[in-house]
C-alpha cells in the first residue's frame, strides 16, 4: 500500500509476532497486546516442518530456530514393540530444513527478540476490552486503558480467541474430538535423530521429537472423555498406564518419567470458522481461525504462514478489504486441507469410522502431504 497502516495485532504467540515482524519491517506500525504477563511460551516442544522453517528463513530467524533446536530430515516409523517400520525422507522446501523440534520457550525467545529488533511494542497482561469498526479504521480500547485507532486489527489469539467470539459469538466455539495430548520432556536417546511415530494395535499413538542435542519430548494421543483431567500428583502414572502397551524407544523415554513434574496435557480441539475469516477490518487467523489436530504436526506452519502471507497480501493491495478479500482466498483451502486431513488421521491411527470424503484424503496420507506443503505458499 502506499501508505503506512497502523496494525494492533491481538496474541503475542508464533503467529501473532511472526506477523508483527514481517509487518514492521515493511514500514507499518505495529503493536502487539498478549494477555500474558510474559512470552514465555507454556508446554514442551514444537515441530517445525520445512514450510515453517521456510517462514522463519524469510524473517531471517532459520539460523536462530535450528541452533535453538534439532533438525532433522527424516520420519521413522515403528510398531507398538519398536521395532522400525520405515524410514521415510522428508521433502524440504528451499533451502531450509525437513525438519526442525525445537523447545516452546526457545522458540518463543527467538521471535520476541526479532519483533523487539523491529522496534514493535508488546503490551503484556493486555487484552481488548472494548472495539468499534466505522469500516474506515477501528477504535480499540485495551485493558490497560489506552484507547487508539488502527486501520486493521489481526486476532491472532488462539483457539479459544476472545477475538472470534466477539465477531461471531458462539458459532464457531472449540469441538472436541474426543483424543487428548500428553506430552513431557526426557532425555533424549542417542537413536532418535528425527521424529519417531509409534502405533499399533491400541487406538494410542506415540511420537519422539528430539528439540536438543540432549533433550526430547515424548507425545501420546489417547482417547479421553471431556470432561477427563489428570491427577495432579500421579499424572506420570496414568500416562505410564495408557502407554503400557509400548515397547522399544517409547518404553525407554518413558521410564525416564518419573514424577508429574513436566506433564503437560491437552484436549484435542477443531476450530472451524465457516464464514469470513474477517469482519471488516478485523481478521482472524491461526488457530482462532481454523484450529487443527496435531496429526500433521502443521497448526504453528498454517500460523507462521497465514502471517506472512497475510503481510504480503497487505503489501500488494490499494486497500484493506481488497487485501484481506486475497489473503483469505489464497490461505483458505490450503488450511483446510490440513485440517480436514489432521483429523482423518486421527480418526485412522484410532481406529474411528471414517467419512468417503475422508477416505480419500487418507490416499493421500501423511508422505503425500508432507509434499504437498513444501509447495509455495
Amino acid at each position: 500500500m502506499a501508505t503506512p497502516l497502523r496494525v494492533l495485532v491481538h496474541g503475542g504467540g508464533i503467529g501473532g509476532l511472526t506477523l508483527a515482524v514481517a509487518l514492521a519491517r515493511s514500514g507499518h506500525t505495529v503493536e502487539v497486546a498478549e494477555l500474558r504477563g510474559e512470552l514465555d511460551a507454556l508446554g514442551v516442544g514444537i515441530i517445525q516442518p520445512s514450510n515453517a522453517l521456510h517462514v522463519m528463513g524469510e524473517l531471517g530467524v532459520l539460523d536462530a530456530c535450528v541452533a535453538a533446536g534439532f533438525p532433522w530430515e527424516v520420519l521413522t516409523i515403528c510398531d507398538q514393540a519398536g521395532a522400525t517400520l520405515a524410514k521415510v525422507p522428508q521433502p524440504r522446501m528451499g533451502d531450509a530444513p525437513a525438519g526442525n523440534g525445537i523447545p516452546r520457550p526457545e522458540l518463543a525467545r527467538v521471535l520476541g527478540e526479532a519483533t523487539s529488533a523491529a522496534g514493535v511494542p508488546i503490551r503484556l497482561g493486555t487484552t481488548i476490552t472494548e472495539l468499534t469498526d466505522d469500516g474506515a479504521g477501528v477504535e480499540v480500547t485495551l485493558s490497560d486503558g489506552s484507547r487508539a485507532r488502527w486501520d486493521l486489527v489481526v486476532g491472532f489469539d488462539g483457539i479459544g480467541s476472545p477475538l472470534r467470539t466477539r465477531l461471531y459469538g458462539d458459532r464457531f466455539a472449540p469441538e472436541y474430538t474426543g483424543f487428548a495430548n500428553w506430552r513431557v520432556t526426557v532425555p533424549r536417546l542417542p537413536e532418535v535423530q528425527g521424529v519417531v511415530v509409534s502405533t499399533g494395535r491400541t487406538s494410542t499413538k506415540a511420537l519422539l521429537t528430539p528439540i536438543t542435542d540432549e533433550l526430547m519430548y515424548l507425545a501420546a494421543v489417547t482417547a479421553e472423555e471431556e470432561d477427563f483431567r489428570p491427577d495432579p500428583a500421579r499424572a506420570h502414572e496414568q500416562l505410564k498406564e495408557r502407554l503400557a502397551a509400548f515397547g522399544g524407544p517409547v518404553a525407554e523415554a518413558l521410564a525416564a518419567v518419573t514424577s508429574p513434574d513436566g506433564v503437560v496435557y491437552s484436549r484435542i480441539s477443531q476450530v472451524t470458522v465457516e464464514e469470513p475469516w474477517h469482519v471488516g477490518r478485523v481478521v482472524l487467523a491461526g488457530d482462532a481461525a481454523h484450529a487443527s489436530t496435531p496429526n500433521l504436526a502443521q497448526g504453528a506452519a498454517m500460523a507462521v504462514e497465514d502471517a506472512l502471507v497475510l503481510a504480503r497480501s497487505l503489501d500488494a493491495a490499494d486497500d484493506v478489504p481488497t487485501a484481506l478479500a486475497a489473503w483469505e482466498e489464497r490461505r483458505r483451502a490450503r488450511a483446510m486441507f490440513v485440517q480436514n486431513l489432521s483429523r482423518a488421521l486421527l480418526k485412522e491411527e484410532t481406529g474411528s469410522p471414517t467419512t468417503p470424503e475422508e477416505d480419500e484424503l487418507l490416499k493421500v496420507g501423511m508422505p503425500g502431504a508432507a509434499h504437498v506443503l513444501v509447495e509455495p505458499y
